[in-house]
């Protein structure tokens, strides 16, 4: 049996890729290298970086991207260093696109593309396949000229098309419907999704959100032994993952291990993603996973909080958690960035440090809003029994003839499930007189 490959080699192969890229105000954090992130995506695709050409430019030029000198430069090291493809850390107009190609003779790409080739090497599920071929088709529309002719017809025949219509209009004409076909089944997926969710809100919902990278997985592993897929690469996890987590003394909690965030992210691919993310939208805690050892991670976690403001998230309960505290070299950044992120808890998702702490906190969420309940019901209803065990946090479980008798802990919604299965069902109240549950079999009162 061959082994599994986690990682697909992506369209850049091994291509060997020039990076450029324009540094404007606000875009990148002082100190940092500007074209790090994409030389990362970059060797993420699989891509080989042979050299990197920056320009500090008030905005990108409308026809090459580069200012004239900066863009001769960059045909000359294109030449020089023998590159395959030039990778853009912007999004391209059709009309810079094809002033590059043009003047470097090479295969350009941009940002954009970079992300989706990987999301697509990364998709597993149906449902994730399907919204990254929908964002790759809203991308490539309005750049569409004549790369779809290989797509197979939908509809045509005589008669289907005015006259004169250009190869252009008909490529286009068929892309729109590939996009709204997969939007009418994407629409579909999510409201089966978000039936599914809401099924869970008698249970405590945590989702773990975060940077690309930050330890996610790792996190998850560490408190469920889920054995979810880890590696050092930008977008490791593209499908939710959903485990059970079990804290003494406390209800279940339902984890949630999410897609990773990065700045930018294109828009068209958070659009297509959201059921993907239903389980943060609905979840009762999101936990922010940071890579406290970043020495930019103030400003990733500011770009995750916006991304989470675009998905309508800003209202959700969230806890700050500052993953790889052992790889952190100056402990005065760390007690900052704790400062700066509160409410917070730093961890080690490798080793294990300041996981009690956290695994106190989600106690503390999972009790939220939760009271306890004495249940008195027939002794031999094993289902009733085996939802609130479920669904609740059992103090104990005792029986009195033919009743059993069930002090638990239980939300609103749980207690309200319980009572609504068939059969007798009653809160023993304290000093309340107390009568046998009736059954079928007994008279009429």
């Amino acid at each position: 049996m061959q082994p599994r490959k986690d990682r697909v080699e992506l369209a850049l192969g091994r291509e060997r890729c020039l990076l450029a890229g324009a540094v404007v105000p606000g875009r990148y954090v002082e100190g940092e290298d500007p074209l790090d992130e994409l030389a990362r995506l970059v060797d993420t695709a699989g891509g080989v970086i042979v050299g990197r050409v920056a320009q500090r430019l008030d905005k990108p030029h409308p026809k090459t991207f580069l200012g004239s000198g900066k863009f001769e430069e960059l045909v000359a090291a294109v030449h020089d260093l023998e590159a395959d493809t030039v990778v853009v850390d912007d999004d391209l107009s059709g009309k810079q696109l094809g002033a590059l190609e043009e003047g470097c003779r090479a295969k350009v790409i941009d940002r954009t593309e970079v992300i989706l080739d990987i999301f697509a090497s990364r998709a597993r599920s149906y449902q994730a396949k399907l919204q990254v071929e929908l964002a790759q088709l809203q991308y490539q529309l309005p750049r569409q000229v004549r790369r779809w002719t290989h797509l197979e017809r939908l509809g045509g025949g005589i008669g289907t098309r005015g006259p004169g219509e250009s190869q252009l209009e008909s490529d286009r004409r068929m892309i729109r419907r590939a996009i709204g076909r997969l939007e009418e089944e994407l629409a579909g997926i999510e409201a089966r999704k978000a039936r599914e969710v809401a099924t869970r809100s008698e249970t405590c919902t945590v989702c773990l959100v975060g940077y690309t990278n930050a330890g996610k997985s790792s996190l998850m592993n560490r408190l469920t032994s889920a054995d979810a897929f880890v590696a050092d690469r930008l977008f490791a996890t593209l499908d939710t993952l959903t485990r059970k987590l079990e804290i003494p003394d406390a209800p279940p909690i339902l984890l949630s291990d999410t897609v990773g965030f990065i700045r930018r992210l294109p828009h068209k691919l958070v659009a297509s993603f959201h059921a993907t993310l239903e389980e943060a939208s609905r979840a009762d805690l999101l936990l922010h996973v940071i890579d406290a050892a970043d020495p930019v991670a103030g400003d990733l976690a500011a770009s995750v909080e916006s991304t989470l403001s675009e998905l309508g998230m800003a209202d959700r309960p969230r806890l700050n958690v500052l993953n790889k505290i052992d790889a952190v070299t100056e402990p005065a950044l760390l007690a900052r960035l704790g400062e700066l992120l509160e409410p917070c808890v730093q961890v080690s998702a490798h080793s294990g440090v300041g996981v009690p702490e956290l695994l106190a906190r989600l106690r503390a969420t999972a009790l939220e809003g939760r009271r306890e309940v004495t249940l008195r019901f027939g002794a031999g209803d094993g289902r009733r029994l085996a939802l609130i065990n479920e669904i609740g946090l059992v103090r104990e479980t005792r029986y009195e003839g033919e009743e059993a008798v069930v002090t638990a802990i239980l939300a609103p919604l749980a207690l309200q499930r319980v009572e609504a299965l068939p059969g007798a069902c009653e809160l023993d109240r304290p000093n309340a007189k107390r009568r046998r549950p009736r059954r079928k079999s007994d008279g009429a009162a």
